[in-house]
């Protein structure tokens, strides 16, 4: 685990030592127990180290092959390297490491670009072969490590992070005010922008090379892998489908934890991190566990529950885990925001401060974390959100519908509101396009209901999950931490891709199939607390879990904010939100905001993921525009 950067001038001139070292230092939080830096001429690759398999010198990157004419610098875990290593020591390949970056760079040369296909796990790449002159990237198939690219007319600049990008001194930071749109609309961005112009996210599941012998070389891409959600034809009973969820769970976990470092878990009180542990701990006596809960003190209503301290300390004492928990009070968001909002680079999915710290707990113990990340998006973890049309004549009229039914911030409407001071500046831009370009991917001659909801799970899973991804990562890297996600193992999710969504949900006459009249309305965001869907999975998990886990509501992390907005952190929004020379209202129009935050504190409404957005935004524009 590491991070990664480096740059290939497209003009053929020398690469400065000095703009590497800078890149490279920029990622330090990501690796702190080594560098490495490789140039030849117009090409140049930096890393940094975080030891996990193979703490030795002979693991050290920049790696290069025996006769030099091959560099890698790669940042991530492939679970299966050994038996990808005995197959290339078969072909006469050699190793002088014994970790999982060696066996990548071999991978890569001998099998090209293909050899991704092979990886399970999870990784972010640069490969460079000096005698066709060509450099390959890569990135997972679910995007669990980050990459950024900045393309521009002289030069192709990458990094684990938009940081190193911008260190190369060769970057304007200039808002890309459509990015913002697209989070303030989706809360979440759907597309490979971000927050700065020129900097994008390389996709997950694709590689790209450049060839430098071209007379004007260009990043070219390839799809190698995409979700591909669909009911298996073939009729398999119920009690076969939950033995193989069984088996495969058991051995994605077992799978990770292969490591020359001490391994622990974040413990929640829900089904998923639980059977993580379960398996983990069987393995590994007196595994190290980490919750953090909050001062419910000040709360009430359904924010009463999102403490989950008391259950996982059930399941740490029925797995024999040794313990550890932090209680988060209504002071910790203002006090982490310039930190958290740092790391972050780019705003995503929702109230994420309660990450940061959970990871700040972990790293205090461990080096490496294994997460339920993943589970919700492959066996249908929010059935409020998935939405039956039944009667639909066209896909057309699905995208309309369901990006019409889709969670938001605020409707269309309020969000051009909030924009009116800049909406010149915006020309034509369309979430609704955007939406359905996300889409694209689906397979449009739908048939039959579940069809619908399939293309509802490919549409989280390229989206919702992704954001969850890329917020685990840069939180966790924060601390120097290594997360893991045994739940997006590769022969996991082609299982849980062709599992029917009967077995997820429940039949197709159930009432959240329904379409219009489905008992989950429309939530602007909110979640709703229910034990409806991952059916499947809390039958396979029963055996992992205490009586009564299984089947409990499923409980979101996430702090009781809509309360402390209300009350304890009411000075914190008002100072920040009423001051109006913040520099958000330099983009965002002051009176709409007061109507948000007034809507909230009253109670009329609950806007507490806009008012995070808001909160967090204004900290993105101090810490990154002023």
């Amino acid at each position: 685990m590491c991070g990664i950067t480096g740059l290939i001038k497209l003009d053929g001139s020398n690469v400065d030592p000095v703009s590497l070292q800078r890149m490279t230092n920029s990622l330090t939080h990501r690796g702190p127990d080594g560098e490495g830096q490789w140039i030849k001429g117009n090409v140049a690759f930096g890393h940094r180290r975080l030891a996990i398999l193979d703490l030795s010198e002979a693991a050290e990157q920049p790696m290069c092959s025996f006769d030099d004419n091959y560099v890698l610098v790669y940042n991530g875990e492939v679970y299966n390297f050994v038996e990808l290593r005995k197959e290339l020591e078969l072909l006469g390949y050699r190793f002088k490491s014994n970790g999982d970056a060696e066996v990548v760079l071999n991978s890569l040369i001998e099998w090209g670009p293909s050899a991704v296909k092979r990886f399970n796990g999870m990784f972010a790449f640069a490969f460079w072969n000096e005698m066709e002159k060509e450099l390959l990237l890569g990135r997972d198939r679910y995007g669990i490590k980050p990459l950024y690219i900045s393309n521009t007319n002289s030069a192709l600049i990458f990094g684990s992070e938009q940081r190193s990008i911008r260190s190369s001194g060769m970057i304007q930071k200039n808002l890309n005010m459509g990015a913002v749109y697209e989070y303030f609309t989706f809360q979440n961005i759907l597309s490979n922008e971000t927050f700065v112009e020129g900097v994008e996210i390389f996709p997950a599941g694709h590689i790209a090379s450049l060839d430098l012998k071209k007379v004007s070389p260009s990043l070219r891409y390839e799809k190698y892998w995409d979700f591909n959600f669909h009911d298996s034809e073939e009729e398999v009973a119920y009690s076969e489908y939950t033995e193989e969820l069984n088996r495969l769970f058991i051995a994605a976990v077992e799978k990770q934890l292969v490591s020359d470092v001490e391994v622990g878990s974040f413990l929640s009180g829900g089904i998923d991190s639980g059977s993580i542990v379960s398996v983990a701990s069987r393995k590994l006596p007196g595994l190290k566990t980490f919750t953090c809960g909050f001062d419910l003190s000040s709360v009430s209503g359904i924010e009463l529950a999102f403490d989950e301290r008391k259950k996982a300390r059930k399941l740490s004492e029925e797995f024999g885990t040794s313990h550890f928990e932090k209680v988060l009070r209504s002071g910790d968001m203002e006090k982490v925001m310039p930190n958290l909002v740092k790391h972050l680079e780019e705003l995503r999915v929702g109230q994420s401060f309660p990450n940061y710290y959970a990871a700040s707990l972990a790293r205090e113990q461990v080096k490496v974390v294994l997460g339920g990340t993943g589970g919700d998006e492959l066996f249908g973890g929010y059935p409020w959100r998935y939405y039956n049309f039944p009667g639909q004549k066209s896909f057309d009229s699905f995208a309309n519908s369901y990006f019409a039914h889709w969670q938001r911030l605020a409707e269309p409407e309020e969000i051009s509101d909030l924009f009116s001071p800049c909406m010149s500046d915006l020309g034509d831009v369309s979430m609704q396009q955007v939406f359905k370009n996300v889409l694209s991917g689906v397979d449009s001659s739908f048939s039959k209901s579940e069809d619908y909801i399939n293309a509802c799970f490919y549409f989280e899973s390229k989206t919702f999950l992704h954001g969850l991804l890329m917020v685990d990562d840069k939180l966790s890297m924060a601390h120097s931490l290594e997360s893991r996600v045994p739940f997006l193992d590769n022969d996991l999710v082609d299982f849980a891709m062709q599992c029917p969504v009967k077995l997820k949900l429940g039949s197709s006459d159930e009432t959240f199939l329904t379409g219009e009249n489905s008992v989950f309305g429309k939530t602007n965001g909110e979640f709703q607390k229910t034990n409806v869907g991952k059916k499947i999975l809390r039958k396979a998990m029963e055996g992992f879990l205490p009586k009564g886990f299984a089947d409990a509501n499923k409980q979101g992390f996430s702090a009781p904010d809509a309360s402390w907005f209300r009350g304890e952190s009411f000075e914190y929004l008002s100072r920040v939100l009423s001051d109006e020379k913040a520099v958000i209202y330099d983009l965002l129009d002051y009176k709409t905001v007061q109507k948000f935050v007034d809507q909230h504190v009253k109670g009329n409404s609950n806007r507490r993921l806009l008012i995070w957005s808001l909160l967090s935004f204004e900290q993105w524009l101090q810490n990154e525009m002023v």
